[in-house]
């Protein structure tokens, strides 16, 4: 299976990139292949211009990197995205990575009847979202509302029509301990070992 993991730290010390080894491991453990958009490594511009919104409209890129990462997608049997929360949402350039690469004509298209969108990333099976922040899971559950899983999973790939979608959540990561921290790399690193090769 195809896997395509889109990761989002500038910081090559950073917990997000333990995670980042530890799921890649226990992805090849289970003979997947992997894909990795490093955005930041990529030096992936964010912001939508005015070329870009045009091709949007038109449902044709214009970004020789955009139109790199479309033909990636769509290989794809599964997608995740790792990235930490930054002021309760998602850092600059995996947001970019929504507006710029999941558009019109590759990850989804308006219903022909006008109600709804359809998919079109046909391999596409299933999206796993991994954050890192610092709060407190009940505050960030309670108090903020899980903007992530609003934004991202809700407003975006269920919206597009995508199924099995999931998010895996590591809370309070400056504060938690060392041997906390080295078993949530050990579960996930197991947790994709374990993924099927069925697509």
């Amino acid at each position: 299976m195809r896997v395509v993991i889109v990761f989002n730290h500038p910081y090559e010390g950073s917990y997000a990139n333990a995670i980042l080894e530890a799921v890649t491991k226990g992805l090849k453990t289970a003979s997947h292949e992997v894909d990795l958009i490093h955005l930041d490594n990529d030096g992936f511009n964010p912001v939508m211009s005015k070329a870009d919104l045009k091709g949007f409209v038109e449902h044709k890129a214009i970004d020789p990197q955009v139109i790199d990462y479309n033909k990636r997608l769509k290989k794809a049997d599964h997608l995740i995205f790792i990235f930490p929360i930054w002021w309760d949402l998602m850092p600059a350039a995996t947001k970019g990575f929504i507006d710029r690469v999941l558009t019109p004509g590759v990850a989804y298209d308006h219903h022909p009847r006008g109600f709804g969108l359809v998919p079109l990333l046909e391999n596409l099976k299933g999206v796993t979202i991994i954050t890192t922040m610092n709060k407190p899971k009940i505050m960030y559950s309670l108090l903020i509302g899980n903007l992530i899983r609003k934004a991202m999973l809700r407003s975006v790939f269920k919206t597009m029509g995508y199924k099995n979608l999931s998010w895996i959540s590591f809370n309070r990561v400056k504060s938690v301990s060392q041997k906390r921290r080295v078993k949530w790399l050990s579960d996930l690193e197991c947790r994709f070992a374990k993924m099927s090769q069925k697509k």
